[in-house]
């Protein structure tokens, strides 16, 4: 049945490579946002490994029986939460390459849905550093849009941040609230990453929920947090400080209805344009 108000909570994470050890952590402030009064619970990516590209696929396993789908399942059941798994290496056809994939898991611990990563991280930064995500993991193809407690979730995880027709995609099939777990570099965060949130949530008139990593990671990656969730009129509602920790929210359909009547931009689409 379709609920009002919908209380998300997004985890802030440092991740590193002992998947037992960051399962525990997940599984500790999974169990806080509960407490808290959280009814949907987002991972970043790379909640479970944050390692080298290459030594993901030793990781990577099958949704069916994984040990990190397990742990979802156990505690979204535990605590009686939606869980959010925001990427983790998922077994393709291609056993050097496997999927970065998000899991949502209901408070029952039932699979409600998936999805495979599309946009690849392949980058020069120079500083920054430079990222080949495509040498060891295979690309998505499809869009996803999961319902949980009568909210329609939008699904993707980090780069696809920066191509917007995923998400116009997403909120023609209906997405009202648009999940972004990240692992979203200090270097492009600080100067990208509140941009390119308010956007997606403006064009879209729909809530953005985003987990980030925080902090440095294994071959001195570092990544910039700022977790936050946004409005559909571009405001940030919530947004964790520096370390690991939550940022939580609750999101009211009385405010997506307001904006999209108030200003139906939506409405007025003119597309495909003509040559």
């Amino acid at each position: 049945m379709a609920k009002d108000e919908l209380v998300v909570a997004a985890v802030q994470l440092n991740s590193q490579l002992d998947v037992a050890q960051n399962l525990e952590s997940c599984r500790q402030l999974v169990g806080r946002a509960a407490s808290r009064g959280a009814e949907l619970v987002l991972l970043p990516e790379n909640f479970a490994f944050f390692g080298p590209e290459a030594d993901k696929r030793n990781v990577a396993e099958s949704l069916a029986d994984g040990r990190i789908t397990r742990a979802l399942v156990d505690m979204a059941r535990e605590f009686r939460v939606g869980v959010v798994g925001g990427g983790f290496p998922e077994r393709s056809s291609d056993a050097q390459r496997p999927h970065n994939t998000l899991l949502v898991v209901g408070p029952d611990g039932s699979q409600l849905g998936s999805y495979r990563k599309i946009h690849l991280f392949d980058v020069e930064l120079g500083s920054g550093g430079s990222y080949s995500e495509s040498a060891a993991t295979s690309a998505g193809e499809a869009v996803a849009v999961v319902e949980v407690a009568g909210f329609k979730l939008g699904l993707s995880i980090c780069y696809d941040l920066r191509f917007p027709e995923l998400y116009r995609a997403l909120v023609e099939q209906g997405a009202e609230v648009l999940l972004v777990p990240a692992a979203f570099t200090l270097h492009t965060g600080k100067d990208h990453w509140h941009v390119l949130l308010r956007a997606r949530a403006i064009e879209g008139q729909a809530f953005v929920v985003a987990a980030n990593q925080h902090g440095t990671h294994p071959g001195a990656r570092q990544t910039y947090g700022h977790s936050l969730v946004v409005d559909p009129w571009g405001t940030v509602i919530a947004e964790a400080s520096d370390g690991v920790g939550l940022a939580m929210a609750t999101l009211e359909r009385a405010r997506l209805a307001d904006v999209r009547h108030s200003l139906p931009s939506l409405k007025h689409r003119r597309l495909p344009l003509k040559p």
